[in-house]
């Protein structure tokens, strides 16, 4: 028993180092470090020139290649101007909605260390009627860090082109299974990667594991396309959060994955329709290993798994996921029976990922 708590301390611990470590687009080093940490234990890790990292377990040798991609990437900021007055003009790096940016808290990754910062906001004391109804446009934006001139911002060692993040430690909520942190979208993807390869260490399979963690997903897909190439898989796993639709306001058109209800399987997204015999593999098993799924859609926007699948003559993929409340925002929930069960179908799904049945996916 001790074992398995010393276990799931140990899960923590992982899940709190790569939520908090800072890695917006393209400034994904800290997160980067930290995975690489965790797999080379248990892993041969290289990366790409672009920075996405690879962790490969071989089962056996020359058999099917199944890659695991997270993404290291948050969505975040970058400074793109110090005003006169000492205030931060910025760009934002993955899709953000304005009315989830104001008043929240931020760090500046400069060369000389973090700098706090806050999102500018008006009083509602000062606002106009008809402004109290409109969504304030990001372009009008600012980051107030205490300084009041250029000269001083740049005292602190703020220049354009550092990172901002998000500010949100990683916590455990008063319900233990609850983790809320920042960047679940995707250090999800970095962990079940990481655990998958660290349960499959001690045990033999039929085939060689890739976990990846991608760079610069959340502005194009980037690193997957790197990566892939790396690779050359033969089944590709994007390992990616979904929507939650188990809170107020959310319709079950719109997003119908619910926490504690298990892992997502994706049947569409912007970037890819999934590889049908590999889909009906995944569930297939989930059932077998009586292991609870659910489906969902994600009409816009896309995964890691739209670059896989394209590669060379075709790589059959999936997205296999957790639902996240409140995704692309400073705070999201996650829960952690959600991602033991992601991982546990991994697992069971590669065990099963033999010659045979990779050929077979493929013909």
């Amino acid at each position: 028993m001790m074992q398995k708590e010393d276990h799931v301390d140990d899960l923590l611990l992982m899940l709190k180092e790569l939520t908090d470590a800072p890695g917006v687009p393209g400034q994904e080093e800290p997160v980067r470090r930290v995975m690489r940490r965790y797999l080379e234990p248990i892993a041969d890790v290289s990366t790409d020139n672009l920075g996405s990292i690879i962790g490969r377990k071989v089962g056996r040798v020359g058999g099917p290649k199944i890659a695991l991609a997270g993404h290291l990437d948050e969505i975040g900021f970058m400074v793109t101007r110090i005003t006169d007055e000492g205030f931060l003009k910025f760009q934002t790096l993955g899709g953000w909605w304005e009315q989830v940016m104001l008043a929240q808290r931020v760090e500046i990754w400069t060369r000389q260390g973090p700098v706090i910062g806050v999102i500018g906001s008006k009083p509602p004391h000062v606002l106009a009627q008809d402004e109290r109804t409109r969504v304030y446009e990001k372009k009008n934006m600012f980051i107030d860090i205490g300084a009041g001139s250029r000269a001083e911002a740049e005292s602190f060692g703020v220049r354009p082109g550092d990172p901002v993040v998000p500010v949100c430690p990683f916590t455990v909520m008063k319900n233990e299974k609850l983790l809320l942190a920042k960047a679940w979208d995707n250090r999800f993807g970095c962990a079940a990667a990481i655990e998958v390869v660290r349960r499959l260490h001690q045990e033999s399979h039929p085939n060689e594991v890739y976990a990846v963690g991608n760079v610069q997903e959340e502005v194009g897909l980037r690193g997957a396309q790197t990566t892939t190439y790396a690779i050359a898989p033969d089944i590709g796993f994007a390992l990616d959060t979904g929507v939650a639709g188990d809170t107020p306001g959310i319709t079950p058109d719109e997003a119908q994955g619910k926490l504690a209800h298990g892992p997502v399987v994706l049947i569409y997204d912007g970037s890819m329709i999934p590889h049908v015999g590999l889909r009906d593999l995944v569930l297939d098993t989930a059932a077998e290993e009586q292991i609870p799924v659910q489906t969902d859609h994600i009409a816009g926007g896309g995964t890691d798994a739209g670059r896989m699948h394209l590669f060379g003559a075709g790589v059959p993929s999936l997205v296999i996921g957790v639902p996240v409340r409140y995704i692309h925002t400073h705070a999201s929930i996650m829960h952690r029976d959600d991602f033991e069960q992601a991982v546990r179908l991994l697992v069971a799904v590669i065990r099963r990922l033999d010659a045979e049945t990779v050929q077979a996916l493929k013909a």
